[in-house]
């Protein structure tokens, strides 16, 4: 039994492939040149909502001082926000 499940599972995984036949390797190189470059498919048009508004919050943790907007400008900054609950 077990025997014709090995003979089973190698016949099914002798099929034909995609180098044995030249025209599906055709059709799999047309629509690859026919999908969107990364920065075609990424692209998304947002609309301008002007400058951020200034932080304005009274408690800061981990901080010496209140952040500012003005002090964080040309730094790459990750704001975690979350409130008491």
């Amino acid at each position: 039994m077990l025997l014709s499940i090995i003979i089973l599972l190698l016949a099914a995984c002798s099929g034909e492939t995609v180098e044995k036949r030249p025209e599906a390797q055709a059709v799999v190189d047309e629509q690859l040149d026919a999908a969107p470059t990364l920065e075609e498919a990424v692209e998304v048009p947002l609309e301008n909502l002007g400058p951020a508004p200034e932080l304005e919050n009274e408690v800061w943790l981990n901080t010496d001082a209140p952040l500012r907007l003005a002090n964080l400008r040309g730094q790459v900054v990750l704001l975690d926000m979350w409130t008491f609950g």
